[in-house]
């Protein structure tokens, strides 16, 4: 049995030195199965090949990870070269070819190219540590770098220009381009929504502005801009404790939250979320700025509420409403009942629909009509003979009333609100 662990060990110790070779030579290839489906850095912190898609092991990624991490977390992946990049992804069957002419090609099981970095001439390829896989020329520059493209992540060392972005995905398991966009500029650096699947850029919800010359995320764990002065500007507020003990990364998550995250190298087996939030902006996403077009931060007719305790936010609905798909809320909320007829007078009405109260909540857009001054009565009274108004804003101050209009969009929910929304719902679901 001893000389056979021996085996067993030494086997394993060279396959994954192999995987682990700093540089990867022309010829070379990678498949979505089997022992040959990755790369690895020599540290063995992070992986390039391809990684099975969360809820579709048939399909997969061409992706960067961290590989020592128990969730494996996924920091680039690959998207197509158009002006509205999209996810590429491909079957079992599919091959990564480091080819002769020193080009990296994705290809499918017919043999059909899917993707490439629109490079060619590299000598060689390399994982590096720093999480960068990259196509080197012969004096070891970089010819195409995943850190040169990024997708929804940065690694500590990288840099952005003006002119790069980061895009959320649409949900966590899916990685299709999602709702939020980062975008360094030379005005500063911005977060938008983002129409989707068209890709139109809204108004931008938050942003730092500055003749800015790079985003960097540093080696101690800072992430800040640089202007063309020489000033930084802190984006976050940076990391504490030791940068060896920790992975580190900053991801424009699904929600519209750029957050900047560590994890530490060595923790229990039974820690199913090692990844901790270092800091995170805008620091309050449902207080961000208004758009006037889309649906804002949450998907129409929800709204968004922060959760000061975890620093999370999370769309709802109202009452009587739900979400058109529970797993992809930003499609918004629908009402569970039939629309109120325009066919009845005001006494049909108030019997079949009332109009219930809501404290802290605003669609600030939206609107109708607009009365004041006016009671708080009348303003409820005027709402429920409409047909077309769903919801009613009252202001205490000034008697001033609102009448909104479907679909409601901007959301929001939190103690700064100070007025009074009366939402029109179905009597018989309260019988």
């Amino acid at each position: 049995m001893a000389p056979l662990l021996l085996l067993s060990l030494l086997l394993l110790l060279s396959s994954t030195s192999l995987q682990a070779q700093q540089n990867i030579t022309l010829g070379s290839s990678l498949t979505p199965e089997g022992p040959s489906s990755f790369w690895l850095s020599p540290s063995g912190d992070f992986a390039f090949g391809f990684r099975p898609i969360e809820g579709n092991t048939s399909s997969y990624l061409l992706a960067v990870w961290f590989d020592k991490t128990s969730d494996k977390t996924v920091v680039w992946y690959a998207k197509t070269n158009d002006p509205d990049p999209a996810l590429v992804h491909v079957s079992s069957g599919s091959q990564l070819l480091l080819n002769s002419n020193g080009a990296l090609s994705l290809q499918d099981p017919t043999g059909t190219e899917v993707w490439n970095p629109r490079v060619v001439g590299a000598v060689y390829a390399a994982m590096l540590n720093t999480g960068n896989f990259v196509l080197a020329a012969a004096d070891g520059s970089t010819k195409w770098g995943t850190f040169n493209n990024p997708a929804d992540t940065i690694l500590p060392t990288q840099v952005l220009t003006p002119g790069m972005k980061l895009r959320s995905r649409i949900i966590p398991t899916d990685y299709s381009s999602g709702r939020f966009l980062l975008d360094l500029q030379s005005i500063g650096v911005f977060l938008y929504t983002v129409a989707v699947p068209s890709g139109n850029l809204y108004d931008y919800y938050w942003s730092m502005a500055g003749n800015t010359t790079k985003l960097v995320f540093n080696a101690t764990g800072m992430v800040y801009i640089i202007l063309d002065n020489g000033t930084q500007i802190s984006v976050t507020s940076g990391v504490t404790g030791s940068m060896l003990d920790y992975y580190h990364r900053a991801t424009l998550d699904p929600d519209g939250v750029f957050r900047q995250y560590r994890c530490p190298k060595k923790f229990s087996n039974l820690s199913s979320q090692p990844w901790s939030v270092v800091d995170f902006k805008p620091p309050n996403i449902c207080d961000s700025q208004l758009t006037n077009d889309g649906s804002g931060i949450c998907g129409f007719n929800s709204y968004c509420t922060f959760n000061g305790t975890n620093n999370q936010s999370i769309c709802l609905c109202p009452e009587q409403y739900s979400f058109i798909d529970e797993e992809r809320k930003y499609k918004g909320c629908k009402p569970d009942f039939q629309p109120q007829s325009c066919d009845l007078d005001e006494a049909a009405a108030s019997m079949q629909f009332k109009m219930i109260p809501m404290n802290n909540v605003d669609w600030p857009l939206a609107d109708h009509e607009e009365y004041s001054p006016i009671t708080k009565d009348r303003c409820q009274q005027l709402c429920l003979a409409d047909c077309f108004c769903p919801v009613a804003v009252f202001r205490d101050q000034d008697n001033t009333c609102w009448k909104k209009k479907m679909p409601l969009s901007n959301g929001k929910m939190g103690d700064n609100v100070e007025r009074t929304l009366f939402i029109k719902e179905e009597v018989s679901r309260y019988s």
